[in-house]
């Protein structure tokens, strides 16, 4: 048995999320069965992270384990045919040891939310991201974020179906720079609570339109609260950019 290491990227806009759903189809699922095409194995993949339906990755890790004797670029190359013409790719393909964990051995995650902030409507990055026609001052919504970075109780910002035991998270960054008529909003953390990014996003597009003072993003975690949340921005401009492992 050989653990092969992938790394996917792929458009999330066809997909109920990365993790196979009952009611849908997803990344899991098509990787899955592509590998039984390719192999004749039913395997299961292990994810990095865990995508909400609509969201992207860039570059997402994830594992399969495989009895059958295929070189790296091998199995790269045939998932990759198989996988046509679902929107996803696979970038690289290592073996690793058995103890390595797509998951549990990762020790950082890194997420980009794009917002294109034109009048405009979108036509090449319709779906990739969410446009907002208002003017945003990027430089306030910069400020406001740092009252979210470090170590808190995130309760305001999770989902009411987040499943982890604590709500308790240390955000390492949280950034907000304008590339031309876009916004940027890169986050880094160990790891995020359902809907996490996307509700800080929200919460800052009200800086960024004048809606909410600056404070109030840190009087939003204070409350720890759901009812003290701005709104979720769309899934279409979230994107998992990397993943962090021992010895990178």
């Amino acid at each position: 048995m050989t653990r092969f290491a992938l790394t996917l990227e792929f458009d999330g806009t066809p997909f109920h999320g990365l993790q196979r759903q009952a009611h849908g189809p997803s990344v899991q699922q098509a990787v899955e069965e592509a590998v039984e095409r390719v192999t004749g194995e039913r395997v299961t993949l292990h994810a990095a992270g865990r995508t909400d339906a609509g969201v992207h990755a860039l570059a997402m890790p994830v594992h399969v384990d495989i009895e059958k004797d295929i070189a790296p670029f091998r199995l790269m190359e045939a998932l990759n045919h198989h996988l046509k013409p679902d929107p996803i790719a696979v970038l690289a393909c290592e073996v690793k040891s058995d103890d390595w964990h797509a998951r549990f051995s990762c020790l950082g995650r890194s997420y980009l939310y794009r917002i294109a902030n034109r009048r405009a409507p979108l036509t090449l990055d319709r779906s990739r991201a969410w446009q907002v026609a208002q003017p945003l001052d990027e430089t306030a919504m910069h400020r406001a974020a740092q009252a979210l970075v470090g170590r808190h109780d995130f309760t305001t910002f999770r989902s009411v179906q987040c499943q982890a035991a604590d709500p308790v998270k240390t955000l390492d960054l949280l950034s907000v720079e304008r590339a031309g008529d876009e916004v940027h909003i890169r986050a880094e953390a160990r790891s995020f609570l359902h809907h996490q990014v996307r509700s800080m996003v929200g919460c800052l597009a009200l800086v960024g339109m004048g809606r909410w003072p600056e404070e109030r993003i840190a009087q939003a975690l204070a409350a720890r609260n759901r009812q003290a949340l701005g709104f979720n921005a769309p899934s279409a401009g979230l994107y998992f950019v990397r993943a962090l492992y021992p010895g990178d």
